[in-house]
């Protein structure tokens, strides 16, 4: 139902059904009575990268101008190969005015910058007035986005209002400005040593840090609470704690495999060595053992990650429903993982001309591993929202600013 959900992830149904043991719900188990909607994934690699190199081309040639129409071309390809019983998404948004957003946020970003080059007080008083506007931005995208999304000719629509989209965003403002507050008020003078009270600046990170699972729960609830289609309006119901423990699993498991990978290395290098202790022979111990550290450093974010972002996209999609409509999302970690690895790999390899083939096999994977539930007919349901009302219900310019600012 929305692109940043749904668009981001990776190749073949049947692997990315089997996700036992990933804390899946089956369909069955979500709604006993309710049918089925199989979502399918119809793009091709080599249709899209038609379209990715001349989105590239076009975009350096106009020094980024033309980004928003290159965006708007990405959604309408992505959006027309996404399949949903039996009937594709469309996308219907208007270029020139995206365009408006992105020269927004840009300009934003600019003054930003230039008061920052100027003084520190005055790069704060920018980032506060950038802060307070952010907000209105986010929600007026999210509604432009969705607004110019279809289903069987329906427009979808987004409820949520500016105070909802204020409070999820306070958090991050207030922390974001504490720690550019703190940063200001403990630099030392030139030629000066930091005092003890400059640890804050190592302790704010670190809150950040452990507040990061809240604030995507806080996100995710204001977006998926506030879906509609037609008479259809979701309801989110994941709770901030399972946030936490998809996080504390990932953090616990990324420990683990870094503290035995750590200690692999360190038993490893006597055995290279040959049993020196010094001279050229232990220093390519050294080195063969960090070159293969790093590999598996990287295989083991790749796991890592992948079992956050299934974890997260099935508890966000199986916590959405709506009166007659739900979702139950089955990705699992390993399939993930791997098409993750074979994506990086061939990517290195082709000097990045493989993203186009990598984006449309990771969407495949992310979408076809959700179904669409629906414990009333399709076609009724379609029927009840065909309303004279429905058009003008779902306008992108509904909105306070009604464009997109690309998140």
């Amino acid at each position: 139902m929305h692109e940043h959900d749904a668009h981001e992830g990776a190749g073949g149904s049947d692997a990315g059904r089997s996700a036992a043991g990933d804390g899946a719900m089956a369909p069955s188990e979500a709604r006993p009575d309710a049918q089925g909607l199989d979502v399918r994934f119809v793009g091709s690699g080599s249709e899209y990268f038609r379209i990715w190199i001349v989105n590239l081309l076009l975009t350096l040639v106009t020094v980024g101008l033309y980004y928003p129409f290159a965006k708007v071309r990405k959604l309408r390809y992505f959006h027309g190969a996404t399949v949903v019983g039996g009937h594709a998404l469309g996308f219907h948004a208007n270029p020139w005015v995206m365009l408006r957003g992105y020269l927004l946020v840009g300009a934003m970003v600019a003054v930003y910058s230039l008061a920052s080059h100027f003084s520190a007080g005055a790069g704060l008083v920018a980032f506060t007035i950038v802060a307070a506007l952010w907000p209105a931005l986010w929600q007026s995208s999210v509604r432009f986005r969705l607004a110019n999304t279809s289903w069987r000719g329906l427009r979808f629509r987004f409820s949520g209002g500016l105070r909802g989209a204020y409070q999820v965003m306070l958090p991050w403002g207030l922390m974001a400005a504490a720690f550019i507050g703190v940063s200001v008020a403990l630099a030392p003078e030139p030629g000066q040593r930091p005092g003890p009270a400059a640890m804050l600046l190592g302790v704010l990170p670190l809150v950040l840090v452990l507040c990061i699972p809240a604030l995507l729960w806080l996100m995710r609830r204001y977006q998926h609470d506030h879906y509609a289609l037609g008479n259809e309006h979701t309801r989110f119901s994941a709770t901030m704690g399972s946030f936490y423990g998809v996080f504390g699993l990932a953090t616990l498991m990324f420990i683990g495999i870094v503290a035995v990978l750590g200690i692999g290395a360190a038993l490893l290098v006597p055995v290279l060595a040959g049993g020196q202790t010094r001279g050229p022979g232990l220093g390519a111990a050294v080195v063969a053992a960090g070159v293969a550290f790093l590999l598996v450093y990287v295989v083991v974010l790749s796991v890592v990650g992948a079992f956050v972002g299934a974890r997260l996209q099935n508890l966000a999609w199986n916590g959405t429903r709506s009166e007659h409509l739900g979702f139950a999302s089955t990705l699992a970690v390993a399939p993930l993982a791997r098409l993750t690895l074979k994506n990086w790999l061939l990517i290195l390899l082709t000097l990045g001309l493989y993203l186009p083939f990598a984006a449309v096999a990771m969407a495949r994977l992310r979408l076809e591993a959700i179904a669409v539930l629906a414990s009333a007919d399709p076609d009724a349901l379609v029927a009840v929202a065909s309303h004279p009302n429905e058009s003008a219900a779902g306008d992108a310019a509904g909105d306070l600013f009604g464009f997109d600012i690309g998140l």
